[in-house]
């Protein structure tokens, strides 16, 4: 070593080596000098006008705090939308691995058009649907590109972004289970639907302040409660996942799905390892979806609440795995992958709707109790009822919205039926997921129907035999 840093070569060697420690040790100076320099600076500012100027400077220092706080509420609300923005490359992928090779260009594209279709749309008339008349009526009014009668204390364009992405969400659902045999033109049809009238109706009945979520409300004044959905297993999850089971029932099985004896026969998806990096993804954006339905970060009392939030959503999604997981390994002597994912993915959903009202150990026990319904609702959906599902959606979305939602009747601190809150909490939670279920399947009905009837959803043997790719886009994903 001596004698190499004796070499021309050494000795540079070892002067960039003291020159990058000179310099990385000059920049943490510097970096906690400036640090104090700007809090030193920040305290003046606040301090100055409040010793200057009296009552009108403290005005001033208020002022500035309370605008200080509405920035970072609107930059935590943005935040979240881009994570839940994300999640839509995650059902991309969940959707396509799960399915086989020659459908995933179709797959692929569908997921685009629920975002272009349903951003449009719900600029256009779901937002005003949703949120105009203050949850008055069966319904609020189109607001046609215009969002000046909306004002929460957030800037509307951003909570429009917001609200977007949960639409979307509810469309991409529908695609999983009516995958590999539906007619990509049909598709735009029915998203159209359900992102600019559908979702927007059952979500003005809640979150638009409604007649579920009113205080004083109908609901209330029949139960002594209000409904209770912080982040959408119901608003959301459930409305997709019962549009998904009726069109999928609609649409009808793929062929060779189910033998004449009419015994389900399994359709692998052509790659798990896509489909993992999917839940992942999904995984991480509902750290979007939950915690940023908190729409503040501000306060004490907010950094707590998303902090909360946070928690409860990452328990519930490690119950529903390992609940699946265990399940699986139980009923079909192997511990699947696929079955797994689902679990983790029904976790999720479930404690959507209480991940705010439900203690850590709570969140686990709805993940639990999630992820082994989740295997059940999928044999029965498949082998009962005979309606092909791809990918699980339905009981995923669907049966696990619902469920979570009721769990959230019983598990929630304050106010549910374990806790000592009576059974007012619990009957809120059931009565309002039954009416937007029934929403959602009847207006999912006569939506399926009547295209099917019209100009048929479906497309014929030879292309579904061969693959959507080639007959409806003209390209594959794989070449």
């Amino acid at each position: 070593m001596k004698t190499y840093f004796n070499t021309l070569r050494g000795r540079s060697v070892l002067f960039l080596l003291i020159a990058v420690l000179v310099i990385n040790f000059g920049s943490m100076i510097y970096a906690q000098d400036s640090t104090a320099v700007i809090t030193e600076e920040a305290v003046a500012v606040i301090e100055e006008p409040a010793a200057c100027c009296g009552g009108e400077g403290a005005e001033a220092v208020t002022s500035a705090v309370d605008d200080l706080g509405v920035s970072l509420n609107t930059v935590w609300m943005l935040l979240a939308a881009m994570l839940v923005f994300f999640m839509q490359p995650g059902f991309a992928l969940v959707e396509a691995g799960f399915t086989r090779t020659k459908n995933t260009a179709n797959i692929l594209m569908k997921n685009f058009i629920d975002f272009i279709t349903g951003s449009l749309l719900f600029f256009f008339t779901g937002f005003g649907i949703m949120f105009a008349c203050d949850g008055a009526g069966f319904a609020g009014a189109p607001n046609f590109f215009d969002l000046s009668f909306f004002d929460n204390g957030l800037p509307t364009e951003g909570f429009l972004v917001f609200q977007t992405v949960f639409a979307a969400t509810a469309a991409t659902i529908v695609s999983g289970a009516m995958a590999e045999r539906t007619k990509f033109s049909m598709y735009l049809v029915y998203t159209i639907f359900i992102s600019g009238i559908i979702y927007p109706i059952s979500g003005h009945w809640t979150w638009g302040g409604g007649f579920l979520m009113a205080s004083g409300g109908w609901l209330e004044n029949l139960t002594g409660s209000t409904f209770h959905d912080f982040a959408g297993s119901t608003v959301v999850h459930s409305v997709g996942g019962w549009i998904a089971l009726v069109g999928a029932a609609i649409l009808g099985p793929r062929i060779n799905k189910y033998s004449k004896e009419g015994k389900s026969k399994a359709i692998p998806g052509h790659n798990l390892t896509i489909a993992a990096l999917g839940v992942f993804i999904l995984w991480f954006g509902w750290f979007g979806f939950n915690p940023g339905s908190q729409l503040a970060a501000a306060g004490e009392g907010d950094r707590v609440a998303i902090s909360h939030v946070f928690l409860t959503t990452n328990l519930a999604a490690c119950g529903g795995g390992l609940a699946a997981l265990l399940t699986a390994w139980a009923r079909y002597k192997k511990p699947l992958l696929s079955l797994t994912l689902n679990g983790i993915l029904a976790g999720l959903v479930a404690i959507t709707a209480g991940c705010d009202a439900v203690s850590p150990v709570g969140a686990i026990i709805i993940g639990l109790i999630a992820g082994a319904v989740m295997i059940f609702s999928v044999e029965f959906i498949d082998r009962v009822l005979k309606i092909d599902d791809p990918v699980g959606a339905s009981s995923v979305h669907g049966v696990c919205g619902f469920v979570g939602t009721l769990l959230t009747g019983l598990f929630a601190i304050e106010g549910g039926l374990f806790y000592g809150g009576g059974i007012s909490y619990f009957l809120a939670q059931l009565i309002g997921a039954l009416i937007v279920g029934v929403w959602a399947l009847a207006a999912g009905f006569v939506l399926f129907k009547g295209i099917d009837l019209i100009f048929g959803l479906r497309v014929s043997r030879r292309i579904e035999e061969e693959g959507l790719d080639i007959y409806e886009h003209g390209e594959t994903a794989y070449n």
